[in-house]
């Protein structure tokens, strides 16, 4: 990866471009942490050496953007603590360090637990791109399913990923990679088009894009979709089928076969006639019924005591 000083030069005039609208805005989002919830969340990894946990542009650029479309619905939550956004993480094998993905999995664990409710959506930008990579393709199936849309700027995983996130749907995926950006061509090089994104109108893209998954997943958050089986439990279960926008459906239960009605019998209306019966001697015409004959040893009761009911389906219905 080439950083020189010609890189710091660049990264100094693409944040001083904007510089006005930067000093508006929070580098720093730490909503679930703090407590609170919202029918949307917004999950974010930044770049390495941004300052905060959203970073200096992207990050509340797309945060901003999510809630003004949802207006008191929103909630953003960046990936802080353990991931230092250092530069030279972006050489390791995973293109960052195991302690930032293991940060950024108790980012959206935290969301899953504390906002069972909310509509999820994620984001990252240059080696916070790979991060949410990393994070996404190894959550439990049943809560990647919860990650209803992400955005990636600058992905440093590009060209050896395909544009894409193993086990992850494409269709929930934007990458923004400016064709004059060096990193998205696999050989990490920072240049002015890895800056490309903060002035380029793909913040804006990169909101209605999400905006879009999460109206998709509808207005009652995941909690409405069918349920996915996450191998923990009738809970897990539950939880797992929070999924919104993309859960299994729920099996509605198979229609009972109409029984056919019996063929009636020549020379009736439908109703099958019964042959009359033939009185006993010394009666009124009322048949006598014959008493079973008992088993032998028993008093008339059946004796059920060695029957095998093993197969015997008990079930009342659960």
């Amino acid at each position: 990866m080439k950083f020189t000083l010609t890189t710091a030069a660049l990264v100094g005039a693409a944040v001083a471009a904007p510089a006005a609208q930067l000093e508006a805005r929070q580098m720093t989002a730490n909503d679930v942490g703090r407590g609170q919830c919202g029918s949307v969340a917004f999950v974010y990894a930044r770049g390495s050496t941004e300052p905060g946990n959203m970073g200096f542009s992207l990050g509340p650029g797309v945060c901003e953007g999510l809630k003004k479309t949802f207006p008191g619905e929103t909630v953003c939550q960046g990936v802080g603590g353990a991931y230092g956004a250092r530069i030279m993480d972006n050489v390791n094998g995973r293109g960052t360090s195991v302690a930032a993905i293991r940060e950024g999995t108790k980012a959206f664990t935290d969301v899953f637990e504390k906002c069972p409710s909310a509509r999820v959506v994620s984001g990252g930008y240059s080696q916070g791109s790979a991060l949410m990579m990393n994070v996404i393709k190894d959550l439990p199936p049943n809560q990647r399913n919860l990650v209803l849309g992400s955005v990636f700027f600058g992905y440093t995983k590009n060209q050896q990923l395909r544009g894409q996130v193993p086990g992850y749907p494409a269709d929930r995926l934007k990458v923004f990679c400016d064709r004059g950006d060096g990193v998205c061509g696999g050989l990490l090089l920072v240049n002015m088009g890895h800056f490309a994104y903060f002035l380029n109108g793909d913040i804006g893209k990169a909101v209605d894009f999400l905006a879009s998954k999460i109206n998709a997943a509808g207005t009652a958050g995941p909690a409405a979709a069918a349920p996915v089986s996450s191998g923990s439990g009738l809970l897990g279960g539950l939880r797992g089928g929070s999924g919104a926008g993309s859960g299994s459906a729920a099996a509605a239960p198979a229609p009972v076969a109409p029984v056919a009605p019996a063929a009636p019998v020549a020379g009736t209306t439908g109703v099958t006639a019964a042959a009359p019966v033939a009185p006993v001697a010394g009666t009124t015409g009322v048949t006598a019924a014959a008493p079973a004959a008992p088993v032998a040893g028993t008093t008339g009761t059946t004796d059920m005591s060695g029957m095998d009911m093993s197969g015997m389906d008990m079930s009342t219905g659960m």
